[in-house]
């Protein structure tokens, strides 16, 4: 029996060394006898938690358990609030004073709510400074002077601009798998436009935070809009493609392996591979063994391949086919397919053009893992 209970007590204090809670306690000067609230600050919301009666002394204290790291807002009213990154044992201590709460504080025993101060602190400078800049160009007098001041203080504001987006990715790079990075990505100017502007960053820590924490909520957000913007990038991108090359595809009506005419034109709505190659081309054929892992991959979303051949060896071409497995759609006319060859100025083989659903040319020369690479962004 007092194995057993000496059994339980160890037990006991196992469990309770290991329970994974934190605590924050904080002093607030000029605000005895208010209340604070501790908000779990979620992705489209933030939810009440607790709340503290500060005493006489200025004194608060909260507890809680998290499981990941979590993002909470330390709030007095809605106007006076400080947002904290709190992991499963901090231990916090808080103290700032009703004044000046939100932009005068100090915290330590947390990391992440550090480096979440340190990103505010940074940018709450950035704004305030270049506000005052702004203030002085509406209010100087329009002289024979003001031209040059004027260029100079706008050359001072894109200082400014540039030395925060500059730390913020800095920042980002250094701290990818630490949670205040989703701060920083969506941290704002003054003028509403985002901080972080460089895509590859956004990739960077989109993907590095997602496989750390896949249950976090911001997380699983950050990843999703990071992967549509890069969608809407790749877009805009092929877009100005189509515009820069202004017409679409010409015709092809060439024979296939059976002798039937096939027109390019009758694959319209779907994305179409126009292919010139050669069976007795040593580098079209490797590439066959690309085009046929694509195929097989994106055929059922709406991708095809009009594969135009330029030999003159009827078995020869027929015997590539065969041996590659090529089950999509070839042409040729046995004579060099001349004239399609020289409507899409073909110097070298092997080279293709990626046709859109309403036949315009999206782009060129795809091969490779930039053949996958485009497929797979406009295709899923």
């Amino acid at each position: 029996m007092k194995k057993l209970i000496i059994l339980v007590v160890v037990l006991t204090a196992f469990y309770a060394c290991s329970d994974h809670n934190f605590e924050i306690e904080g002093k607030i000067t000029n605000a005895q006898n208010s209340v604070v609230y501790l908000e779990k600050l979620e992705v489209n919301k933030t939810s009440l938690v607790d709340s503290s009666k500060i005493d006489k002394n200025g004194v608060f204290r909260f507890k809680g358990s998290v499981d990941m790291p979590t993002f909470f807002l330390l709030k007095l009213d809605e106007r006076k609030f400080v947002t904290l990154l709190v992991d499963s044992t901090d231990q916090i201590q808080f103290s700032a004073d009703n004044i000046s709460f939100s932009t005068d504080y100090s915290i330590s025993g947390s990391p992440g709510s550090e480096k979440v101060k340190h990103l505010n602190d940074y940018l709450f400078r950035t704004n305030k400074a270049i506000d005052s800049i702004q203030s002085l160009i509406s209010i100087t007098p329009k002289n024979s002077q003001y031209n040059e001041k004027e260029k100079a203080w706008r050359n001072e504001i894109q200082e400014y601009y540039i030395n925060q987006q500059n730390f913020t990715k800095q920042f980002v790079n250094d701290n990818p798998f630490s949670m205040a990075s989703v701060l920083a990505v969506y941290q704002k100017f003054n003028n509403g436009e985002y901080v972080l502007q460089d895509l590859q960053t956004l990739k960077m820590v989109a993907s590095a935070l997602y496989s750390i924490y896949p249950g976090s909520g911001h997380a699983q957000s950050l990843y999703r809009e990071t992967d549509q913007l890069v969608k809407q990038v790749k877009k805009s991108q092929l877009t100005e493609l189509v515009k820069e090359y202004e017409v679409n595809s010409p015709e092809i009506v060439l024979p296939d392996v059976k002798g039937n005419d096939v027109a390019l034109s009758s694959f319209r709505g779907k994305y179409v591979l126009v292919h010139f190659w050669s069976a007795l081309d040593r580098g079209s054929r490797i590439l066959n063994e690309v085009l046929v892992e694509n195929y097989q991959q994106f055929n059922r979303k709406g991708f095809e391949i009009y594969q135009v051949s330029i030999d003159e060896s009827r078995e020869a071409w027929l015997r590539a086919i065969e041996l590659d497995k090529l089950n999509w759609t070839n042409v040729g006319d046995m004579n060099g397919s001349v004239v399609a060859t020289s409507n899409y100025n073909i110097t070298s083989i092997p080279s293709n053009y990626l046709l859109d659903p309403e036949g315009n040319i999206i782009a060129k020369n795809l091969q490779g893992p930039a053949l996958y690479q485009t497929l797979n962004e406009i295709l899923n």
